[in-house]
């Protein structure tokens, strides 16, 4: 029943997010005043990328192939969508004249709400309840999931209502969301069959079967990416932490 469950929750939000990466980005650039076919191109271009990286993730995982390494000398296939993934679109956005163009007419508004949808993760939570999930991952997981929403919602109204300390509520939803995707990790590793696998021998970890596996491999290291651009928002200054554009 919860991989039923499971799976149609993980492709409807494969679906929801993506469309909502989508949106923000054709929104900085439009805020941006981007030339509109040169806006269009790029905007097309990262759809199709994403798109693609959320369909091929879904094989990759059946086959087992995003699973932790049995040994510590095997290739880490499980991080290379989640590390590698985080780090390309980070780079296109702080080394690309195009991703520099866009995220200059997001604010944090765009950057730290985004991380609202981490409550998602609640789904872990499910799946302990209905015994899938050992608890020794969902609970750390989920509930960090949960907490990550909530602190991206505090920081959001904060933003919103003008609070003077609202650069700091920005900056302790970044730090709650990266340290709960550092225990998530951990939790994941020590938890599913491989050379770290520590914790529930009796009942591994599924986090890394499909549908789970579209966690990390794909949902995980775009919220790391706004993560990373809500944080270099925050090191241009106070001026930077309400609006990048008026």
């Amino acid at each position: 029943m919860f991989d039923t469950i499971a799976t149609f929750y993980v492709q409807s939000f494969g679906i929801f997010l993506t469309a909502v990466v989508i949106g923000l980005l054709a929104l900085g650039a439009f805020r941006a005043n981007m030339a509109p076919r040169r806006a269009a191109w790029i905007i097309a271009a990262l759809a199709a990328f994403l798109s693609l990286w959320f369909v091929a993730m879904g094989p990759l995982a059946r086959a087992g192939l995003l699973l932790p390494p049995p040994t510590l000398t095997d290739p880490p296939f499980a991080l290379m969508p989640l590390i590698g993934g985080a780090v390309l679109l980070w780079s296109l956005g702080r080394f690309t004249q195009s991703g520099r163009a866009i995220l200059s007419g997001l604010d944090q508004h765009h950057l730290i709400g985004f991380q609202v949808f981490r409550m998602m993760g609640g789904l872990f939570l499910l799946g302990w309840a209905m015994g899938r999930i050992p608890w020794e991952f969902a609970l750390p997981a989920g509930v960090g999931d949960v907490w990550a929403g909530v602190a991206a919602m505090r920081a959001l109204s904060a933003l919103n209502r003008g609070e003077p300390d609202a650069g700091h509520k920005v900056l302790w939803a970044n730090v709650v969301g990266l340290t709960d995707f550092a225990v998530a990790v951990a939790a994941g590793v020590t938890t599913s069959e491989g050379f770290l696998h520590i914790l529930s021998l009796d009942a591994p970890n599924i986090i890394n079967l499909y549908p789970l596996a579209l966690f990390p491999a794909y949902f995980v290291p775009i919220f790391i990416a706004f993560h990373l651009f809500s944080l270099a928002r925050l090191g241009q200054g106070a001026d930077a932490v309400q609006t990048a554009h008026a």
